[in-house]
């Protein structure tokens, strides 16, 4: 009878507690080995709540504990070194949002995984969830016939970790927050970002004493896909309204909205969660069926030998864009994409 397949986690902050609970007792045929935190006091309260060994880092949990696989969500800027050493040693590799700060250190992370013969796989959550499943097997289906126009957003309620108000360290806002809604609008109209042109603004950041240089709380960018399409991605943290995800692609033929608010001529919310129609409290809460789903789908594909749903070309794509984004309302003006590429 096959083992189960044994999963450490590194990093115990929101995002990897989301993921190591749901290894410990969410996903068919998976047991949390470990988890991994260089804050002693975060690690050992995961450890606590799990019951499972708490390692300093990667290095001691891969001589400490038996485990099939890693799941990387640690600061971005971290993701690069983690990842290789992973491949390296044999692990299969489910690495949050955003891939990495570089393509170059992307390309090194999935020639890494190559090497080993691992799966690599990207935390792009919204593939994994059943409204987004549907509009894209719809689009797919040809219901609202060849998407013109793609809109998507992601608006949270508190600022970005104080690190990520670094561009150096993270890429900002862009990359942490509205990475998804990059890899989304390529996935939904199924053709890639050929030019970006964003504008940022930071109405709240100093009053909530973010003293970084070239911090934005607010984001939009406008793009034009391979396809002939175009469309927009917007981006606001903090929110105080609440967690807000939402996506539209008008076709020829029709028009898909994916979203969580009833349709209303007016619609005012001011505290989170509450009003009328309310909204979301969190990410964790909007988007829970698919982070099981996500964690699920790269267990089978570790056990089985098959490419990932979101693979290392899809976190690559997604930098990409979001590093020609930077340059844009860095420099103010349109940016190709392959051009990013080109000097990578």
């Amino acid at each position: 009878m096959r083992s189960r397949f044994q999963l450490a986690v590194v990093g115990a902050g929101r995002v990897g507690m989301v993921h190591a609970r749901n290894a410990a007792g969410s996903i068919p045929d998976t047991e949390l080995a470990c988890v991994v935190d260089a804050d002693a006091d975060v690690g050992d309260r995961a450890g606590a709540e799990l019951g499972v060994p708490v390692f300093p880092d990667l290095e001691q949990a891969l001589s400490g504990a038996a485990f099939d696989g890693v799941v990387i969500t640690v600061p971005t800027f971290a993701h690069a070194e983690l990842a290789v050493l992973a491949a390296g040693a044999g692990k299969h590799i489910f690495c949050e949002k955003p891939m990495a700060l570089t393509l170059e250190e992307c390309d090194s992370m999935a020639a890494g995984a190559k090497t080993a013969g691992v799966v690599f796989q990207v935390g792009f959550v919204r593939r994994f969830q059943p409204e987004f499943l549907e509009a894209k097997r719809r689009i797919e289906a040809g219901d609202v016939g060849t998407p013109m126009v793609v809109k998507s957003l992601t608006r949270g309620p508190g600022l970005p970790p104080a690190w990520a108000h670094d561009l150096r360290r993270s890429n900002g806002m862009l990359a942490e927050v509205n990475s998804h809604d990059f890899d989304c609008v390529r996935w939904l109209v199924g053709s890639e970002i050929e030019r970006v042109y964003a504008e940022t603004a930071n109405f709240k950041g100093h009053e909530r004493g973010v003293t970084a240089p070239d911090f934005y709380d607010n984001v939009v960018v406008s793009l034009r896909f391979a396809s002939g399409a175009i469309g927009t991605i917007d981006g606001t943290c903090p929110a105080d309204y609440g967690y807000d995800a939402r996506a539209e692609v008008l076709g020829t033929e029709g028009l898909l909205v994916v979203g969580q608010n009833r349709a209303m001529p007016l619609l005012e919310i001011r505290s989170r969660g509450t009003g009328e129609t309310p909204t979301f409290a969190s990410w964790p809460q909007r988007f829970e069926p698919g982070y099981r789903a996500e964690l699920a789908a790269f267990v089978q594909a570790a056990l089985s030998g098959c490419a990932p749903a979101v693979g290392a070309g899809d976190g690559r794509a997604a930098v990409a864009a979001v590093r020609a984004s930077n340059t844009s309302w860095l420099e103010g003006r349109p940016v190709l994409v392959a051009d990013q590429v080109a000097e990578s």
